[in-house]
């Protein structure tokens, strides 16, 4: 067993129905790293979790989780991971304090009263703590979550799309949080929609119909992908980029808001098609990094077009 590592999961699959939700995912996790867990709904992330924590049983693989076996000590590790669901799953009829004096009774905890009054003083609840729960923003709410996921001190934090539905402020903040945690040597497996929150992650997996379809950090999974991507700016952009996605050489093309960006595997291909096609009008070309969010793009658009074709 390598003490280093958090989570080691090899070869994860799990079926529902006849139907391969994951298919045979490995991941690895350090202590103390904050790893980011990416896909698009249905893509099979909180089932993937679920096993690595000892929710679910896999079908196939093996693994540890903080070095309990997740097929025979799931009890070990549900006493030693903290573990955030998607949903909001707190009583709104009760209070901060009520809400976390009760999560603290069902975990049998000695010291209650001490446990609950350090984890509302740590998250920075002290003013809200005997406000009811229903009365609160999703931001508060969000930070309630995560006190009762820290009162019984969890070396392993499972964050099932901890941000979504709150606002960009109360995010900022909970990422702040999360490198905090992970700076005392908590380790962190957030699943997540945003790229920006992906960029704070210290290592990423992307994962897509069950497929796990690039792991490493955000650099080493953008080069992986060895494309060049170029910005274009200027006028009646959809219909270059619908011209576009017909041409050899072009592997996608996104709008982003007033900009195209276009990407392909030869750059001096790609470039000399952008030249000749923006060639007499209003529209800018310019040379630009290639971003975590144009590769997941990337790599959803063509893992689904493979799925297409092999239907």
């Amino acid at each position: 067993m390598n003490s280093e590592l958090a989570i080691d999961v090899r070869g994860l699959t799990k079926s529902f129905s006849h139907k391969r939700v994951v298919n045979h995912v490995s991941l690895q996790v350090r202590r103390g790293e904050i790893f980011g867990f990416l896909g698009p709904n249905g893509s099979g992330k909180t089932t993937t979790i679920r096993m690595m924590c000892g929710l679910l049983r896999p079908d196939e693989g093996t693994g540890t989780c903080l070095g309990f076996d997740i097929r025979r000590e799931s009890d070990d590790i549900k006493r030693s991971v903290g573990y955030m669901t998607q949903k909001f799953s707190y009583w709104e009829d009760l209070t901060i304090r009520e809400n976390l004096s009760f999560v603290a009774r069902m975990y049998h905890m000695a010291d209650r009263d001490r446990a609950v009054a350090d984890a509302i003083a740590d998250l920075g609840l002290s003013e809200r703590a005997d406000q009811l729960v229903g009365t609160l923003s999703g931001g508060w709410k969000q930070r309630l979550a995560l006190a009762a996921c820290l009162l019984h001190e969890p070396k392993l934090l499972l964050l099932d799309e901890p941000t979504a539905g709150v606002d960009p402020a109360a995010r900022r903040d909970f990422w702040e949080e999360l490198h905090r945690l992970a700076s005392r040597g908590i380790s962190v497996l957030v699943s997540t929609h945003y790229m920006d929150e992906a960029e704070r992650c210290h290592k990423l997996a992307y994962i897509f119909n069950g497929n796990l379809l690039a792991n490493g950090t955000s650099e080493e999974i953008i080069a992986a992908q060895g494309l060049t991507t170029w910005i274009v700016r200027g006028r009646n952009l959809s219909a270059l980029s619908a011209k576009l996605e017909q041409t050899d050489g072009v592997s996608q093309t996104v709008l982003f808001g007033t900009s195209l960006h276009v990407s392909g595997t030869d750059p001096s291909r790609l470039e000399g098609i952008l030249r000749r096609e923006t060639a007499g009008t209003e529209c800018v070309i310019e040379g630009a990094e290639t971003t975590i969010e144009d590769v997941f793009i990337f790599l959803m658009h063509t893992n689904g077009i493979q799925t297409e074709t092999s239907a």
